[in-house]
C-alpha cells in the first residue's frame, strides 16, 4: 500500500501520525521491484522455498526489534533463558538454522571434553584426545556436514553391540537423526549407552515439531543436545534455529558462536532473528496439536472435495510419524483415464498464475516426507503453509489441470 501525498502543515502531521501506526505502511513490494515469483507453497517447511511464513505477532515481533539497537550477548543471554524457561530444558540458545546448531553444538562438546579453546576448531581437532562421533549408518544424511565443519571424525555403528564397543578415548559425542527412516537402535537405548561411557548425546530433530510437546520431551528424554529448525513447524523466521539441553554444553558452544572468532563466527543471527525465535516459541506454545490438525484436514478436505468429479480419483490424507508431522493430502487416479501425470501436473500449477509449488514427494517413489506412502502416481499436496482461501486456489487449478486431461 503507497503512501497519500499531503499538502501544508496539517496534511503532514497527518501522514506521520498514519505512518507510526502499525500496518499503515507496509513497504515497498521488493519482490515484485525484482521480479520474483511469488508461489503459492502447496509442498510444506522447505527451505528451497522460503520455509514458513511467520505468523502475525511473530512478523509484529520482529519489525519491532529492527527499531532498536541493543547489546547482543545481552539480548542472546536474556532469549536463552526465557527459551529454556518455556520449553523445560536447562538452557537455549537461538542459532542461525538447525545446521548452524549442529556445528556449534559439536564444538561445544569438543571444547568442553577437551578443555580447548575454540581456535583448536577445525584444524588442530583430530590432534585432541577427543574428536570422533558416532552415527548409526542409517543416520547419515546430508546435514551431517554441520558437524564435519568442527573437523571430528565419524564413527559408524549398526548393532548396539557394535556402538558400545564404539566407545573409546577418542569419543566425544554421539549424533543421532530423529527423522532416519532406517538404524536398529532406538533413542533411549542410544542415550542409556552413551551415558554409561559419559558420552553426550545430540538429537536432530530439525523437523519433528509438531506435536508441539517434542519441544521437550527430547531432553526431557536424556539428549543433552536438541535442535529444532526456527523456520519449519514453530513459524520463526527462516535463517534461525534453536539450540536445546545442558548447562555446561549450551554455555561452550556459545564461546563459538558469532561474534566471537570461533568456527561459528559466520553463522551470524541478527537481533530481529532472535526476537522473532523468542516470540515464535510464545505463538506456538499459544497453539494446540488439536487445533492445528483440524484446520491442516479442513483444508485438506476442500481441495478433495473440489476434486470429486474427475473420474477414478481418490484421496487420502497421511500423517507422516516424524518429520513433518502434520496431514498431506495424497491425490491418486488412473493414467488410462486421465492423460497426465502427477510430475506434469506439478510442471502446470508451477507455470500458472498464481505458481502452485505441490510437494516435491509428487510422482515420485521415494518420499520427501520421513514414512509418508507416495509413488509415480501420487499427488502430494502439503496445506499447512497455504495462506488464507488458498486451498481453494489449489483446488481449483488442480481441477483445471486434471479435467482437461479426462480422457473423452
Amino acid at each position: 500500500m503507497k503512501r497519500r501525498t499531503f499538502f501544508g502543515t496539517i496534511g503532514a502531521a497527518s501522514a506521520a501520525s498514519a505512518a507510526s501506526k502499525p500496518g499503515t505502511d507496509m513497504g515497498e513490494d521488493y519482490y515484485d521491484k525484482l521480479g520474483v515469483t511469488k508461489i503459492i507453497n502447496a509442498a510444506g517447511t522447505y527451505t528451497a522455498l522460503t520455509a514458513s511464513i511467520m505468523p502475525p505477532p511473530v512478523q509484529a515481533a520482529v519489525a519491532r526489534a529492527a527499531k532498536s539497537p541493543v547489546r547482543l550477548a545481552d539480548l542472546q543471554r536474556a532469549a536463552g533463558e526465557y527459551i529454556a524457561k518455556k520449553l523445560k530444558c536447562e538452557a537455549a540458545m537461538v542459532t542461525a538454522g538447525a545446521a548452524s546448531a549442529l556445528t556449534l553444538g559439536t564444538a561445544g562438546c569438543i571444547t568442553a571434553a577437551n578443555k580447548c579453546g575454540i581456535r583448536a576448531i577445525p584444524t588442530e581437532v583430530r590432534s585432541l584426545p577427543k574428536y570422533e562421533v558416532l552415527i548409526q549408518k542409517g543416520h547419515r544424511y546430508g546435514y551431517d556436514q554441520g558437524v564435519l565443519c568442527c573437523g571430528v571424525k565419524f564413527v559408524e555403528v549398526e548393532t548396539l553391540q557394535q556402538y558400545d564397543a564404539a566407545f573409546n578415548d577418542h569419543t566425544v559425542m554421539a549424533l543421532f537423526y530423529n527423522a532416519a527412516e532406517s538404524g536398529e537402535i532406538g533413542r533411549e537405548d542410544w542415550i542409556r549407552v552413551a551415558h554409561a561411557h559419559g558420552v553426550p548425546c545430540f538429537n536432530d530433530a530439525a523437523a519433528d515439531m509438531p506435536p508441539i510437546s517434542n519441544l521437550w520431551n527430547y531432553t526431557q528424554m536424556g539428549f543433552d543436545l536438541v535442535t529444532f529448525s526456527g523456520g519449519k513447524g514453530l513459524r520463526g523466521p527462516q535463517n534461525a534455529g534453536l539450540l536445546l539441553g545442558k548447562k555446561e554444553l549450551i554455555a561452550e558452544a556459545s564461546k563459538s558462536n558469532n561474534p566471537y572468532d570461533g568456527v561459528g563466527r559466520g553463522m551470524k543471527v541478527a537481533k530481529e532473528q532472535i526476537v522473532g525465535m523468542v516470540a515464535a516459541v510464545d505463538w506456538i506454545l499459544s497453539q494446540s496439536d488439536e487445533a492445528m490438525e483440524k484446520e491442516f484436514r479442513g483444508r485438506a478436505n476442500k481441495i478433495s472435495a473440489m476434486l470429486k468429479d474427475i473420474p477414478s480419483l481418490t484421496t487420502e490424507v497421511s500423517v507422516p510419524p516424524l518429520a513433518n508431522h502434520i496431514p498431506h493430502l495424497l491425490i491418486r487416479y488412473s493414467q488410462d483415464q486421465v492423460k497426465v501425470s502427477p510430475r506434469e501436473v506439478m510442471m502446470e500449477l508451477r507455470k500458472g498464475s498464481p505458481s502452485i509449488e505441490l510437494n516435491p514427494s509428487t510422482g515420485r517413489n521415494s518420499p520427501a516426507s520421513a514414512g509418508m506412502t507416495t509413488d509415480a502416481n501420487t499427488i502430494v499436496v502439503g496445506v499447512w503453509m497455504l495462506q488464507p482461501g488458498e486451498d481453494l486456489i489449489v483446488g481449483r487449478r488442480l481441477k483445471e489441470v486434471l479435467g482437461k486431461a479426462v480422457r473423452a
